[in-house]
Protein backbone atom coordinates (compact mmCIF):
# COMPACT_ATOMS: atom_id res chain seq x y z
CA UNK A 1 0.00 0.00 0.00
CA UNK A 2 1.38 3.49 -0.91
CA UNK A 3 -0.21 6.22 1.83
CA UNK A 4 1.37 7.98 4.41
CA UNK A 5 2.16 6.47 7.46
CA UNK A 6 -0.31 8.32 9.57
CA UNK A 7 -3.77 9.25 8.31
CA UNK A 8 -6.05 11.75 10.54
CA UNK A 9 -9.45 10.13 9.49
CA UNK A 10 -11.89 12.91 9.60
CA UNK A 11 -10.00 13.94 6.36
CA UNK A 12 -10.83 10.88 4.53
CA UNK A 13 -14.86 11.94 4.90
CA UNK A 14 -15.90 12.50 1.73
CA UNK A 15 -12.68 11.20 -0.72
CA UNK A 16 -13.22 9.66 -4.00
CA UNK A 17 -12.82 5.96 -3.86
CA UNK A 18 -11.28 4.50 -6.95
CA UNK A 19 -10.93 0.78 -8.80
CA UNK A 20 -7.84 -0.04 -10.32
CA UNK A 21 -9.39 1.12 -13.40
CA UNK A 22 -9.25 4.59 -12.49
CA UNK A 23 -13.61 4.77 -12.03
CA UNK A 24 -15.60 5.80 -9.37
CA UNK A 25 -16.96 3.72 -6.93
CA UNK A 26 -17.97 5.78 -4.40
CA UNK A 27 -16.72 7.98 -1.54
CA UNK A 28 -15.45 7.75 1.81
CA UNK A 29 -18.04 7.92 4.86
CA UNK A 30 -16.29 6.18 7.88
CA UNK A 31 -13.22 3.67 9.80
CA UNK A 32 -14.02 0.54 10.54
CA UNK A 33 -12.10 -0.53 13.91
CA UNK A 34 -11.90 -3.44 15.88
CA UNK A 35 -11.54 -3.22 19.26
CA UNK A 36 -9.20 -5.70 21.55
CA UNK A 37 -8.48 -5.78 25.28
CA UNK A 38 -5.19 -4.95 25.50
CA UNK A 39 -4.16 -3.50 22.29
CA UNK A 40 -5.14 -0.77 20.11
CA UNK A 41 -8.11 -0.70 17.83
CA UNK A 42 -6.71 -1.67 14.55
CA UNK A 43 -8.56 -0.25 11.08
CA UNK A 44 -10.00 -3.19 9.70
CA UNK A 45 -12.03 -1.40 6.54
CA UNK A 46 -13.39 1.54 5.34
CA UNK A 47 -17.07 2.48 4.71
CA UNK A 48 -17.49 3.43 1.31
CA UNK A 49 -20.81 5.03 0.23
CA UNK A 50 -21.94 4.35 -3.19
CA UNK A 51 -24.92 5.50 -5.73
CA UNK A 52 -28.29 5.18 -4.50
CA UNK A 53 -27.05 5.72 -0.90
CA UNK A 54 -26.03 2.07 -0.29
CA UNK A 55 -23.07 1.81 2.26
CA UNK A 56 -20.54 -0.69 1.63
CA UNK A 57 -17.85 -2.20 3.20
CA UNK A 58 -13.80 -1.78 1.99
CA UNK A 59 -11.30 -4.22 3.35
CA UNK A 60 -7.99 -2.71 4.40
CA UNK A 61 -6.37 -5.41 2.92
CA UNK A 62 -8.40 -4.65 -0.38
CA UNK A 63 -6.78 -0.67 -0.28
CA UNK A 64 -3.52 0.09 -2.45
CA UNK A 65 -3.75 3.61 -1.63
CA UNK A 66 -4.81 6.40 0.63
CA UNK A 67 -4.54 9.63 0.80
CA UNK A 68 -6.72 13.17 1.22
CA UNK A 69 -6.54 13.15 -2.68
CA UNK A 70 -8.54 9.16 -3.21
CA UNK A 71 -8.51 6.10 -2.07
CA UNK A 72 -7.47 3.48 -4.05
CA UNK A 73 -8.70 -0.43 -4.39
CA UNK A 74 -6.51 -2.83 -5.61
CA UNK A 75 -9.54 -4.58 -6.99
CA UNK A 76 -12.74 -4.28 -9.26
CA UNK A 77 -14.74 -6.80 -7.30
CA UNK A 78 -17.13 -5.33 -4.15
CA UNK A 79 -19.32 -7.03 -2.18
CA UNK A 80 -22.27 -4.96 -2.17
CA UNK A 81 -23.76 -6.18 0.46
CA UNK A 82 -25.43 -3.06 3.03
CA UNK A 83 -22.47 -2.81 5.49
CA UNK A 84 -23.68 -3.68 9.11
CA UNK A 85 -21.56 -2.88 11.90
CA UNK A 86 -20.23 -5.65 14.35
CA UNK A 87 -20.60 -6.07 18.03
CA UNK A 88 -16.81 -5.27 18.50
CA UNK A 89 -16.40 -2.65 16.25
CA UNK A 90 -16.50 0.92 16.24
CA UNK A 91 -17.43 3.37 13.66
CA UNK A 92 -14.59 6.29 14.20
CA UNK A 93 -16.06 9.67 13.10
CA UNK A 94 -19.68 8.90 14.06
CA UNK A 95 -18.82 7.24 17.44
CA UNK A 96 -15.69 9.15 18.00
CA UNK A 97 -16.31 13.19 17.16
CA UNK A 98 -17.32 15.26 19.67
CA UNK A 99 -17.04 12.69 22.32
CA UNK A 100 -16.27 14.09 25.91
CA UNK A 101 -13.05 12.68 27.19
CA UNK A 102 -10.33 13.13 29.80
CA UNK A 103 -6.23 13.49 29.14
CA UNK A 104 -4.24 11.42 31.24
CA UNK A 105 -1.97 12.78 33.37
CA UNK A 106 -4.09 15.50 34.49
CA UNK A 107 -7.21 14.65 33.63
CA UNK A 108 -7.83 17.81 31.53
CA UNK A 109 -11.79 17.34 29.63
CA UNK A 110 -12.18 18.25 26.04
CA UNK A 111 -13.88 17.33 23.27
CA UNK A 112 -12.24 14.59 19.81
CA UNK A 113 -11.98 16.56 16.82
CA UNK A 114 -10.05 13.50 15.08
CA UNK A 115 -8.33 10.25 15.09
CA UNK A 116 -5.19 9.15 14.24
CA UNK A 117 -4.61 5.80 12.33
CA UNK A 118 -0.98 4.47 11.54
CA UNK A 119 0.33 1.73 9.92
CA UNK A 120 2.82 -0.64 11.60
CA UNK A 121 5.70 -2.26 9.89
CA UNK A 122 3.80 -5.69 9.74
CA UNK A 123 1.09 -3.57 7.35
CA UNK A 124 -1.64 -3.65 10.13
CA UNK A 125 -3.34 -0.02 10.62
CA UNK A 126 -4.16 0.66 14.36
CA UNK A 127 -5.95 3.79 15.96
CA UNK A 128 -2.81 5.77 17.70
CA UNK A 129 -3.29 9.57 18.24
CA UNK A 130 -6.12 11.26 19.30
CA UNK A 131 -6.55 14.92 18.75
CA UNK A 132 -8.65 16.44 21.43
CA UNK A 133 -9.60 20.28 21.92
CA UNK A 134 -10.23 21.33 25.76
CA UNK A 135 -13.00 22.85 26.84
CA UNK A 136 -12.21 25.89 28.64
CA UNK A 137 -15.71 26.89 29.97
CA UNK A 138 -15.77 30.17 27.57
CA UNK A 139 -18.53 30.76 24.99
CA UNK A 140 -15.22 33.19 23.04
CA UNK A 141 -12.56 31.50 23.44
CA UNK A 142 -11.39 28.17 21.82
CA UNK A 143 -9.39 25.42 24.08
CA UNK A 144 -6.26 24.44 23.27
CA UNK A 145 -5.48 21.14 20.75
CA UNK A 146 -3.65 18.41 22.35
CA UNK A 147 -2.86 16.19 20.07
CA UNK A 148 -1.94 12.72 22.04
CA UNK A 149 -1.28 9.19 22.01
CA UNK A 150 -4.29 6.84 22.32
CA UNK A 151 -3.65 5.59 25.83
CA UNK A 152 -3.44 8.98 27.00
CA UNK A 153 -7.22 9.56 26.48
CA UNK A 154 -9.93 8.47 28.89
CA UNK A 155 -13.35 7.99 27.88
CA UNK A 156 -12.81 6.50 24.30
CA UNK A 157 -15.27 3.43 24.52
CA UNK A 158 -18.47 2.73 26.21
CA UNK A 159 -21.23 4.51 26.59
CA UNK A 160 -20.96 8.25 25.99
CA UNK A 161 -22.19 11.02 28.07
CA UNK A 162 -23.89 13.87 26.46
CA UNK A 163 -21.66 15.45 23.86
CA UNK A 164 -21.54 17.92 20.70
CA UNK A 165 -21.91 18.04 17.37
CA UNK A 166 -19.55 20.40 15.80
CA UNK A 167 -16.98 18.39 14.58
CA UNK A 168 -19.08 15.70 13.63
CA UNK A 169 -21.25 18.44 11.49
CA UNK A 170 -17.50 20.07 10.27
CA UNK A 171 -17.07 16.73 8.78
CA UNK A 172 -20.69 16.75 6.81
CA UNK A 173 -20.57 20.35 6.17
CA UNK A 174 -19.86 19.74 2.17
CA UNK A 175 -22.49 16.49 2.06
CA UNK A 176 -25.47 17.14 -0.48
CA UNK A 177 -29.05 16.89 1.76
CA UNK A 178 -29.80 13.71 0.02
CA UNK A 179 -26.58 12.10 1.57
CA UNK A 180 -26.77 14.10 5.05
CA UNK A 181 -30.02 11.63 5.19
CA UNK A 182 -28.19 9.10 4.52
CA UNK A 183 -25.51 9.35 7.21
CA UNK A 184 -28.55 10.79 10.02
CA UNK A 185 -30.20 7.55 8.99
CA UNK A 186 -27.27 5.39 10.24
CA UNK A 187 -27.07 7.30 13.09
CA UNK A 188 -28.31 6.04 16.98
CA UNK A 189 -31.55 7.91 17.25
CA UNK A 190 -30.64 10.24 20.29
CA UNK A 191 -27.37 11.19 17.90
CA UNK A 192 -29.08 11.66 15.31
CA UNK A 193 -31.71 14.03 16.89
CA UNK A 194 -28.97 16.25 18.45
CA UNK A 195 -27.42 16.59 14.82
CA UNK A 196 -30.40 17.67 13.34
CA UNK A 197 -30.87 19.69 16.20
CA UNK A 198 -27.78 21.63 15.60
CA UNK A 199 -27.91 22.20 11.79
CA UNK A 200 -29.64 25.32 11.02
CA UNK A 201 -33.37 25.80 9.88
CA UNK A 202 -33.04 25.81 6.14
CA UNK A 203 -30.54 22.76 6.23
CA UNK A 204 -32.87 20.96 8.05
CA UNK A 205 -35.59 21.23 6.11
CA UNK A 206 -33.33 20.04 2.98
CA UNK A 207 -32.68 17.15 4.59
CA UNK A 208 -35.86 16.04 6.03
CA UNK A 209 -37.46 16.29 2.30
CA UNK A 210 -34.61 13.29 1.72
CA UNK A 211 -35.60 11.43 4.92
CA UNK A 212 -38.65 8.38 4.94
CA UNK A 213 -41.57 9.80 6.49
CA UNK A 214 -41.19 8.18 10.29
CA UNK A 215 -37.39 9.76 10.72
CA UNK A 216 -38.78 13.10 9.56
CA UNK A 217 -41.78 12.55 11.84
CA UNK A 218 -39.48 11.36 15.09
CA UNK A 219 -37.24 14.49 14.22
CA UNK A 220 -39.37 17.02 14.12
CA UNK A 221 -41.37 15.35 17.35
CA UNK A 222 -37.60 15.98 18.80
CA UNK A 223 -37.62 19.84 18.52
CA UNK A 224 -39.16 22.54 20.54
CA UNK A 225 -42.60 23.69 19.12
CA UNK A 226 -41.40 27.20 18.11
CA UNK A 227 -38.28 25.41 16.06
CA UNK A 228 -40.23 22.98 14.43
CA UNK A 229 -42.19 25.55 12.97
CA UNK A 230 -39.08 27.64 11.83
CA UNK A 231 -37.91 24.64 10.09
CA UNK A 232 -41.49 23.97 8.20
CA UNK A 233 -41.64 27.58 7.15
CA UNK A 234 -38.01 26.97 5.29
CA UNK A 235 -39.24 23.74 3.42
CA UNK A 236 -41.31 23.81 0.61
CA UNK A 237 -44.93 24.31 0.75
CA UNK A 238 -45.74 20.46 -0.76
CA UNK A 239 -42.99 18.86 1.18
CA UNK A 240 -44.19 20.90 4.48
CA UNK A 241 -47.78 19.53 3.83
CA UNK A 242 -46.51 15.46 3.51
CA UNK A 243 -44.96 16.10 6.92
CA UNK A 244 -47.76 17.30 8.37
CA UNK A 245 -50.18 15.34 7.43
CA UNK A 246 -47.89 12.39 9.26
CA UNK A 247 -48.99 13.90 12.65
CA UNK A 248 -52.17 14.49 14.36
CA UNK A 249 -54.43 16.59 13.65
CA UNK A 250 -54.17 18.95 16.94
CA UNK A 251 -50.18 18.85 16.26
CA UNK A 252 -50.68 20.30 12.52
CA UNK A 253 -52.78 22.96 14.05
CA UNK A 254 -50.23 24.22 16.86
CA UNK A 255 -47.37 24.38 14.63
CA UNK A 256 -49.52 26.34 11.79
CA UNK A 257 -50.63 28.60 14.07
CA UNK A 258 -46.98 29.12 15.16
CA UNK A 259 -45.44 29.67 11.64
CA UNK A 260 -45.55 32.92 9.74
CA UNK A 261 -48.82 33.45 7.84
CA UNK A 262 -47.68 34.09 4.61
CA UNK A 263 -45.93 30.71 5.11
CA UNK A 264 -48.13 28.69 6.31
CA UNK A 265 -51.47 29.78 4.48
CA UNK A 266 -49.96 27.71 1.24
CA UNK A 267 -49.77 25.05 3.63
CA UNK A 268 -52.88 25.00 4.46
CA UNK A 269 -54.31 25.15 1.55
CA UNK A 270 -52.67 21.99 0.30
CA UNK A 271 -53.48 19.94 3.08
CA UNK A 272 -56.95 20.50 1.94
CA UNK A 273 -56.66 18.44 -1.30
CA UNK A 274 -57.72 14.60 -1.20
CA UNK A 275 -54.32 12.16 -1.25
CA UNK A 276 -53.59 11.04 -4.32
CA UNK A 277 -54.87 13.89 -6.32
CA UNK A 278 -53.09 16.88 -7.84
CA UNK A 279 -53.61 19.23 -5.03
CA UNK A 280 -52.23 16.71 -2.79
CA UNK A 281 -48.76 16.77 -4.56
CA UNK A 282 -47.76 19.71 -6.65
CA UNK A 283 -46.19 22.48 -5.55
CA UNK A 284 -47.89 26.22 -4.96
CA UNK A 285 -44.66 28.21 -5.81
CA UNK A 286 -43.91 27.81 -9.39
CA UNK A 287 -42.53 30.34 -11.54
CA UNK A 288 -45.47 32.68 -12.44
CA UNK A 289 -44.66 35.90 -14.79
CA UNK A 290 -47.13 38.08 -16.31
CA UNK A 291 -47.62 37.98 -19.78
CA UNK A 292 -46.07 41.49 -20.50
CA UNK A 293 -42.86 40.23 -19.06
CA UNK A 294 -39.56 39.63 -21.48
CA UNK A 295 -38.10 36.75 -22.30
CA UNK A 296 -34.78 37.99 -20.78
CA UNK A 297 -36.76 39.06 -17.40
CA UNK A 298 -38.29 34.93 -17.30
CA UNK A 299 -34.44 33.85 -18.22
CA UNK A 300 -33.25 35.78 -14.94
CA UNK A 301 -36.10 34.32 -12.94
CA UNK A 302 -35.55 30.76 -13.91
CA UNK A 303 -32.11 30.92 -13.08
CA UNK A 304 -32.06 31.81 -9.65
CA UNK A 305 -30.19 29.41 -7.68
CA UNK A 306 -32.55 28.11 -4.79
CA UNK A 307 -35.25 26.49 -7.82
CA UNK A 308 -34.87 22.73 -8.39
CA UNK A 309 -34.30 21.87 -11.93
CA UNK A 310 -38.01 20.68 -12.07
CA UNK A 311 -39.44 23.81 -11.49
CA UNK A 312 -36.88 26.03 -13.41
CA UNK A 313 -37.69 24.13 -16.79
CA UNK A 314 -40.78 25.95 -17.40
CA UNK A 315 -42.54 29.61 -16.57
CA UNK A 316 -45.81 29.73 -15.97
CA UNK A 317 -47.86 33.10 -17.48
CA UNK A 318 -51.05 34.02 -15.62
CA UNK A 319 -52.80 37.57 -15.02
CA UNK A 320 -51.91 39.40 -11.67
CA UNK A 321 -51.78 38.30 -8.82
CA UNK A 322 -48.56 36.25 -9.37
CA UNK A 323 -49.01 34.07 -6.13
CA UNK A 324 -51.01 31.36 -6.21
CA UNK A 325 -54.09 31.30 -6.47
CA UNK A 326 -53.06 33.59 -9.49
CA UNK A 327 -55.28 35.34 -11.93
CA UNK A 328 -56.83 34.09 -15.03
CA UNK A 329 -54.55 31.44 -16.55
CA UNK A 330 -52.71 31.95 -19.73
CA UNK A 331 -50.18 29.08 -20.47
CA UNK A 332 -46.59 28.28 -20.01
CA UNK A 333 -43.58 28.67 -21.63
CA UNK A 334 -40.65 26.17 -21.22
CA UNK A 335 -36.91 27.38 -20.80
CA UNK A 336 -35.76 26.27 -24.23
CA UNK A 337 -38.32 28.15 -26.22
CA UNK A 338 -37.25 30.96 -24.19
CA UNK A 339 -33.40 30.35 -25.26
CA UNK A 340 -34.84 30.21 -29.19
CA UNK A 341 -36.72 33.63 -28.75
CA UNK A 342 -34.78 37.45 -28.50
CA UNK A 343 -34.82 38.76 -25.37
CA UNK A 344 -36.64 41.57 -25.54
CA UNK A 345 -39.96 39.66 -26.90
CA UNK A 346 -42.79 39.50 -24.28
CA UNK A 347 -44.17 36.80 -22.63
CA UNK A 348 -47.31 36.93 -23.85
CA UNK A 349 -46.47 36.41 -27.40
CA UNK A 350 -44.86 32.65 -26.97
CA UNK A 351 -46.84 31.51 -24.53
CA UNK A 352 -48.29 27.90 -25.40
CA UNK A 353 -51.26 26.78 -23.99
CA UNK A 354 -52.10 23.36 -26.35
CA UNK A 355 -52.58 20.81 -23.30
CA UNK A 356 -55.44 21.14 -21.31
CA UNK A 357 -54.00 21.58 -17.49
CA UNK A 358 -54.81 19.63 -14.56
CA UNK A 359 -57.68 19.84 -12.08
CA UNK A 360 -56.75 19.54 -8.13
CA UNK A 361 -58.60 16.36 -8.13
CA UNK A 362 -57.13 15.01 -11.22
CA UNK A 363 -55.55 11.35 -9.78
CA UNK A 364 -52.05 10.61 -10.18
CA UNK A 365 -52.62 7.90 -12.52
CA UNK A 366 -53.94 10.23 -14.70
CA UNK A 367 -51.14 12.56 -13.98
CA UNK A 368 -48.31 9.80 -14.79
CA UNK A 369 -49.94 9.17 -17.75
CA UNK A 370 -50.59 12.86 -19.37
CA UNK A 371 -47.06 13.77 -18.31
CA UNK A 372 -45.78 10.75 -20.29
CA UNK A 373 -47.54 11.06 -23.20
CA UNK A 374 -46.58 15.00 -23.99
CA UNK A 375 -42.99 14.63 -22.40
CA UNK A 376 -43.07 17.05 -19.74
CA UNK A 377 -41.51 17.75 -16.62
CA UNK A 378 -43.87 20.19 -15.09
CA UNK A 379 -47.79 20.41 -15.59
CA UNK A 380 -49.84 23.66 -14.18
CA UNK A 381 -53.19 22.69 -11.99
CA UNK A 382 -55.76 25.05 -12.59
CA UNK A 383 -59.12 25.59 -10.27
CA UNK A 384 -62.77 26.03 -11.37
CA UNK A 385 -62.32 29.41 -11.97
CA UNK A 386 -59.19 29.17 -14.12
CA UNK A 387 -56.93 30.48 -11.78
CA UNK A 388 -53.35 29.09 -11.44
CA UNK A 389 -53.34 27.17 -8.01
CA UNK A 390 -49.84 25.51 -8.51
CA UNK A 391 -47.86 22.96 -10.62
CA UNK A 392 -47.21 19.22 -10.43
CA UNK A 393 -43.55 18.53 -11.42
CA UNK A 394 -41.87 15.09 -12.52
CA UNK A 395 -40.51 14.48 -9.24
CA UNK A 396 -43.61 15.16 -7.50
CA UNK A 397 -44.72 12.23 -9.28
CA UNK A 398 -41.65 9.94 -8.76
CA UNK A 399 -41.84 10.89 -5.05
CA UNK A 400 -45.77 9.74 -4.66
CA UNK A 401 -45.46 6.77 -7.34
CA UNK A 402 -42.59 4.91 -5.26
CA UNK A 403 -43.02 3.01 -1.98
CA UNK A 404 -43.50 4.75 0.50
CA UNK A 405 -40.25 3.38 2.45
CA UNK A 406 -38.10 4.04 -1.17
CA UNK A 407 -36.06 6.52 0.90
CA UNK A 408 -34.83 4.10 3.53
CA UNK A 409 -32.11 2.44 2.89
CA UNK A 410 -33.17 -0.65 5.11
CA UNK A 411 -35.72 -1.50 2.56
CA UNK A 412 -33.64 -1.43 -0.68
CA UNK A 413 -32.07 -4.85 -1.99
CA UNK A 414 -29.16 -5.51 -4.00
CA UNK A 415 -26.92 -7.65 -5.64
CA UNK A 416 -24.55 -9.37 -2.83
CA UNK A 417 -21.14 -8.17 -5.45
CA UNK A 418 -20.29 -6.99 -8.71
CA UNK A 419 -16.87 -7.40 -11.04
Amino acid sequence: MTSPTRVYLARLAGVAVFDPNGDLVGRIRDAVARLRPTQRPEIVGLVAEMPMRRRIFLSINRITSIDAEAVVLGTGTLNLRRFEKRPNELLVLQELLDRRVQLDPGGQSGAVVDVAMECSRGGEWNLTRVAVREQTGRLARRGHLHQVEWERVRGLTGIADTRGTANLLAVLEDMRPADLANVLQDLPDARRNEVAAALDAERLADVLSELPERDQVEILAALDRERAADVLEEMDPDDAADLLNELPPPEQDVLLDLMQPDEADPVRQLLKYSPGTAGSVMTSEPVIMAPDATVAEALARIREPQLSPAVAAQVFVARAPMTTPTGRYLGMVHFQRLLREPPADLLGGVVVNDIDPLQPATPLPEITRRMATYDLVAMPVIDQNNRLVGAVTVDDVLDHSLPRDWRDRDAIAAPSAVT
